[in-house]
């Protein structure tokens, strides 16, 4: 398979590396290419089809290459396939970061790449803000594949095109209930939120209070895509996006795994706590960790292997 354009755009073609592994550049229904990387599992002689696939979304600031999230799919492909990306404005994704709105697109796409790969199991797991996108997601794209309300889910200006091959067809944004658009093979199997917020705008702690002022004020959205090499889209929100909270109830009966810290810097407890609550308790479990702080930077490998053991469970019994 040869790419168009290949001397400019061939880091960012899909590529098969050693062991199977895929890096691949998607094409969001809004026009933005996203870098991705699959990681098969390292069970030898099972097709993707028996494999459950984890689709991970990475906190504000993070990226494809960064440590931690490169540490978070090294653990969970000792378990099952993976699949990590750049979120927009980070890494080499194109566009510019909406801090959880447009998000949900990014997260789409990719999961849909799992599904064209072979893969009839995907859950996803989120930290922090990618927390914040999964839930969304999940609530956006219902379990029948059925668009659901798009509630601040924006027909953005078409950035960030990679003049290489990208994977996947863009479908129309805002699709009618029932149509095989943009929720077409997007639902998951499972989803996991970890060190999410409920709640938009929360300003209780001195490290959110640093990170709206790095979002909102034009020095700080310098320093953000200088010092933390991430581009936040100046325009803000046109209206909120359906927040965490008032998505997990529209979750169910897909199951839901809610993880997070008792000694989280960013949000403390009642975040958890708010998101449990709305959710249906038939279909979601709270896990109150000791000891353990803020998203993908602080998980131990024993969290993050019973994670996807939980994800691929749970996964597997919903497909």
């Amino acid at each position: 398979m040869t790419c168009a354009r290949e001397a400019e755009s061939a880091p960012r073609c899909p590529s098969t590396a050693a062991a199977g592994e895929q890096r691949a550049t998607l094409l969001t229904d809004d026009g933005v290419s996203i870098e991705a990387r699959y990681e098969p599992s390292p069970v030898s002689g099972t097709e993707p089809s028996d494999q459950v696939a984890l689709v991970v979304g990475h906190g504000f600031s993070g990226a494809l290459e960064r440590p931690a999230l490169r540490r978070v799919a090294s653990a969970f492909r000792q378990r099952t396939a993976v699949i990590t990306f750049s979120f927009r404005g980070h890494g080499r994704s194109g566009g510019r970061s909406t801090v959880g709105d447009r998000e949900v697109l990014d997260l789409t796409a990719a999961v849909r790449w799992a599904r064209g790969l072979g893969h009839r199991r995907v859950a996803t797991v989120g930290f922090s803000m990618g927390g914040s996108v999964v839930v969304r997601q999940a609530a956006l794209c219902g379990k029948t594949d059925e668009i659901q309300p798009l509630h601040g889910v924006h027909q953005g200006e078409r950035t960030g095109r990679s003049p290489g091959r990208t994977v996947g067809a863009p479908g129309p944004l805002g699709a009618a209930r029932g149509s095989a658009g943009w929720a077409d093979g997007a639902a998951p199997d499972a989803v996991v939120a970890v060190s999410s917020p409920a709640r938009w705008y929360y300003r209780g702690t001195a490290p959110m209070r640093r990170l709206h002022w790095a979002i909102t004020r034009p020095t700080g959205r310098l320093v953000s895509r200088y010092g933390l090499r991430t581009r936040v889209d100046p325009g803000g929100w046109v209206v909120d996006p359906l927040s965490p909270v008032a998505a997990a109830p529209l979750i169910a009966p897909t199951p839901l795994l809610i993880v997070h810290g008792d000694r989280d810097p960013y949000f403390p407890l009642d975040h958890p706590r708010m998101l449990a609550s709305a959710a249906d308790p038939a279909a979601s479990e709270l896990w109150i960790e000791p000891g353990y702080g803020h998203a993908e930077t602080a998980a131990s490998p024993e969290l993050l292997s019973r994670i996807a053991d939980w994800a691929a469970a749970h996964a597997a019994a919903h497909a």
